[in-house]
């Protein structure tokens, strides 16, 4: 577990100096596009690193503003609150996780945070709703899990910064199409060019970016925290079950986008699955592995 903490901690590092490299070329060739000169890099470092530190402390409340999540209180979500304060007692964590609650129909949840102190576990009232308490318990302790292995720092940081370069891509985009980076001289025009290249390849690259960024948050954590789940609870069959009933949902959760969709314990969205058609297991593309395997993996613990 320990060696499986280490290397999310390393693998956030670089994701963070891939972010700021990536943000500062584009902004750089944004500045040399309106002429800045000998600004254009100091511009450019100085949002770099300005968005990456942002982005870092922040990434569990934007996460949480993008979910439309509010805080759980104890006189609504009793069992909930319960729940958490049973397994704290053997999950070794060195802060109490904050509770919020997405007022969904879908039943679901992540954890969020940039650490285990700092972090955050978030349920639908779906999930509260139809779930029993063993179920429930099941889908806590997983991502109690979460926290544990340090995978939510990597998930967070890698949904925000993604989603953020997206953003900026799309900027970019807009303004090339539009013409608002035109200039007449052969300076800008050259930087123009560059930026015109440099738009289309983010245009384009982006999506396939935050992919592959995505999928290398590896599979095998939700298998990890799957096991380190029944080692809390010592009940396999009450995440067995949650899980079956969370795949058999058919609500669509529209809180979800595809940069926040590999932090839940599912898969968010349900359109590609009709009802009735079993689940395969998962290709090279999924942000989550099939349930099914997830299941005969928790099955096989002895």
């Amino acid at each position: 577990m320990f060696k499986n903490q280490r290397k999310n901690k390393i693998e956030s590092g670089i994701i963070v100096c891939i972010f700021l490299t990536a943000i500062s070329l584009i902004i750089y060739y944004i500045c040399k596009a309106f002429n800045l000169g000998e600004f254009s890099i100091i511009i450019a470092m100085t949002f770099s690193i300005i968005s990456s530190a942002l982005t870092y402390f922040n990434c569990d409340k934007i996460v949480l503003s993008m979910s439309n999540a509010r805080p759980a209180t104890k006189e609504e979500d009793q069992k909930l609150v319960n729940i958490l304060d049973a397994l704290m007692v053997t999950a070794n964590l060195p802060v109490k996780p904050k509770l919020y609650v997405i007022d969904d129909p879908q039943p679901n949840a992540f954890a969020t945070g940039r650490n285990p102190n700092k972090a955050v576990i978030c349920v639908t009232t779906g999930l509260l709703e139809k779930l029993s308490y063993y179920e429930l318990e099941g889908v806590i302790a997983h991502e109690m899990s979460h926290i544990k292995n340090y995978d939510i720092r990597l998930s967070a940081v890698v949904s925000v910064m993604v989603g953020f370069m997206v953003m900026i891509s799309d900027m970019i985009s807009d303004m090339l199409f539009w013409g608002h980076l035109d200039r007449n001289d052969d300076d800008d025009s050259n930087a123009n060019a560059i930026l015109m290249i440099l738009g289309f390849l983010c245009l384009i690259l982006a999506p396939i970016f935050g992919t592959l960024m995505q999928l290398a948050l590896s599979r095998k954590r939700e298998f990890l925290a799957d096991a380190t789940a029944v080692e809390l609870t010592r009940n396999p069959e009450g995440l067995i079950s949650a899980l079956q009933k969370l795949e058999a949902d058919q609500n669509q959760l529209y809180t979800a986008n595809s940069a926040t969709a590999n932090m839940y314990i599912v898969n968010p969205f349900k359109g590609n699955n009709p009802r009735g058609k079993k689940k395969k297991s998962s290709s090279l593309w999924s942000t989550h592995p099939s349930t099914e395997d997830r299941i005969e993996a928790l099955r096989n613990i002895r």
